[in-house]
Parts: structure tokens; sequence; C-alpha cells
């Protein structure tokens, strides 16, 4: 971890994303060498680098593309898209997915439908996750959204799922020997992965997933809005809640959890951290080149939780990288967070803006090759 004091943020010194490259971003390693003239040194991989591959990933409260060629031992993005859709809104309480849902889903899911098409994929991949897993309706979504768009979702399990956003991240853990602690706060659960990193790829140890993530604990726990949350004392308790739902649901993997380690490496990936990440740098909007492969103290996101979480809804809405689509959220991935930080006490959190799709980019790639 270097002489770096825990207090400072830092980058990492090979940040395992490359700088954009003429308009695409370069995920992974660095290209293999070309010849004079640009073209590449081996005509069997130049025929497998005009290949697009796509990944979609359906959570509970987002819906994400990523479409890519491979580019030396990682890939270039060509195109992608996100939208916050709350596929899981009103999950907790009714156990179904709600029609305005799955309408908003459909929408996004088209529009990821019409950029597979004029990119002329030759491999992809398509998961759903948590909300489709709990939903009693889930299969009869899967089954709308594949004959009105085309695309057909696999709704995986949360050991791939964790297993998934490992593979996509892991470039960015911090060096060191002992086990390494990877999470991913999604919108109806948290994964969080115990690996050891000797290896070229992290070797799973541990997994757990709690049924908690940012949508599923502020329907459950979350207070109201301003004038209907109780002030400071109402928001105070509900984020006590919110810390006592998750810190139960984490209690048999804290157990198993190894002790004594000296200095906890940890990485974080969901659009929790990267908010949180991005309020602590001040960003007046998101900027993924400043967010992904940062790593900052510990002890500066709990700082940052604490302010939010005693915020009501319209003061965290201000807030730029946060607004009106987050604000509502955000509380419940600090909850989740401090808990994080509560059973795997480390110094700094690396923070990662990739993860399932980058996970399964990887995988098609190399079963492709």
């Amino acid at each position: 971890m270097g002489d770096v004091p825990p207090d400072m943020p830092v980058r990492q010194a090979r940040p395992a994303r490359s700088a954009p490259t003429h308009g695409r971003e370069v995920r992974g390693k660095p290209a293999n060498a070309r010849k004079p003239g640009g073209k590449s040194a081996n005509p069997v991989a130049r025929g497998r680098d005009s290949r697009h591959f796509a990944a979609l990933d359906l959570g509970t409260n987002n819906c994400r593309l990523l479409i890519a060629r491979p580019q030396g031992d990682g890939f270039a993005v060509v195109d992608a898209f996100s939208r916050i859709v709350r596929l899981g809104e009103g999950l907790a309480k009714s156990g179904r997915l709600s029609d305005a849902a799955i309408e908003r889903t459909i929408v996004a899911l088209k529009i990821c439908a019409e950029k597979l098409k004029r990119r002329n994929v030759t491999l992809s991949r398509a998961v759903a996750t948590e909300a489709c897993r709990r939903a009693v309706n889930g299969a009869d979504f899967i089954a709308r959204a594949y004959a009105e768009t085309g695309i057909l979702l696999d709704i995986i399990t949360a050991e791939e799922e964790a297993r998934l956003a490992v593979l996509g991240c892991h470039a960015l853990i911090e060096p060191g020997e002992d086990p390494a602690l990877v999470f991913d706060i999604g919108g109806g659960s948290t994964e969080l992965v115990l690996v050891d990193t000797k290896g070229e790829t992290p070797r799973v140890l541990d997994w757990h997933s709690a049924p908690w993530g940012v949508v599923s604990l502020t329907e459950s726990a979350g207070h109201g809005p301003p004038g209907a949350d109780g002030g400071a004392d109402g928001r105070a308790a509900a984020y006590a809640r919110m810390r006592a739902l998750v810190t139960d649901s984490m209690a048999a993997f804290a157990a198993r959890l190894p002790r004594g380690i000296a200095v906890p490496r940890l990485l974080g990936t969901s659009g929790t951290v990267t908010t949180l990440a991005s309020v602590y740098l001040g960003l007046t909007h998101y900027d993924r080149s400043q967010v992904d492969g940062l790593i900052v103290p510990a002890a500066a996101m709990r700082r940052i939780s604490l302010d939010l979480a005693g915020k009501d809804l319209q003061q965290r809405a201000q807030l730029p990288c946060i607004g009106t689509e987050r604000a509502d959220l955000v509380v419940a991935g600090c909850a989740i967070l401090e808990t994080i930080l509560d059973l795997w006490p480390a110094e700094r959190l690396g923070i990662a803006d990739r993860g399932i799709r980058e996970g399964i980019l990887r995988r098609l790639m190399e079963s492709s090759s």
C-alpha cells in the first residue's frame, strides 16, 4: 500500500483504465504492440478486434449496457447506455414488479436493442439480478421483455452476480498479500466477496449476498419527505434502523471473516461509492475519469455518509452528482457502506466504476478467442 497516509486520496500507480483513445474509452491492460503503420502484428488478432461484444446488466435500480471490441488484453468501449429505471420500485412491499416499473424498463431495453442492432454485435449477454430473482412475476417480465425487444434476459444467481462483479473490477484492488474484500451495493441486494489476489485472477474465498440494496432498504426503513421525516431526530432514527437491518443481514458473513489482517484492502463498485467519491472530490458533475480507480480515506466516506443522512430530501437533491434521481436512495447506500466499514475496518476505500458488465465482456471475449 506504500507510504501514503490513509487520510490522503490517491490514484493507482498503474491504473487499469487507460485514457480515452480517439473518443473511445479503453479498459483493461494496454493494447498489444503494433507494427509500424498502425497495423496489428497478428492478422488473427486484427480479425478478432473488429468484432463487437455487448453486456447488459438489468438491476433493481439501473439498466446498463456496454458494447466493446477487443483491444490487446482489454477492450475499447464502442457504445454505452445507462438509465435509472427502478424496476424494483415497490417490490419490497408487494412482492411484484409494478406495471409502471415494467413500462419504464421496457422503454430502456428498446433503446438497448436498437444500439445492439446498430452496432452489429457479434456476441452478447443480458443478465437480470435481485429484482427479477425476488419478484413473483419476474419470469413473466422476462418473457414480455423478450417478446417486445428481442433481448433475452438471464436471471443470474447472487453468487454469479458477485463473481462477475469481481471479474470486472479486480484490477483496481490495491497490491497486498492478505485477502481483500470487494463489495457491490445494488438496488435490491449487496454482494460481498472475500478474494485471494496472489494469482493473476483473484480466487474467491468466501462470499455473501445481503438482501438489502438502496431501493429495498429505502422502502423498508427510509424516512419520509421533508415535513414528514420527523426532522433531524426522525432522520437519525431512520438511519439507525437501516444500519441495524444491514448489520443483522451481514452478521454471519462478518463472523467468518479472517481476523488480524494488518492492512485490510477494500474495493467498492456501485453507484453509492462512485456518488460519494464525487461528493468527496467536490465535482460539479460526474466524471468517471476522476472517480474510477480513486482511493479515498474511509474516515472521509464515513463523514460524508453521516452528513448526507442528516440532510432532508431537498437538501440532498441540491448537491451535485446526487440530484433528484439519487436523493432518496443515497442514504440507504451510506448505511450499507458504513456497515461494511464496520466489519472490514480498512483505512482506505478503492472506488470502481466498473463491475458486472465488464466481467461479462471479459468472459465473452475469452470464450470466443
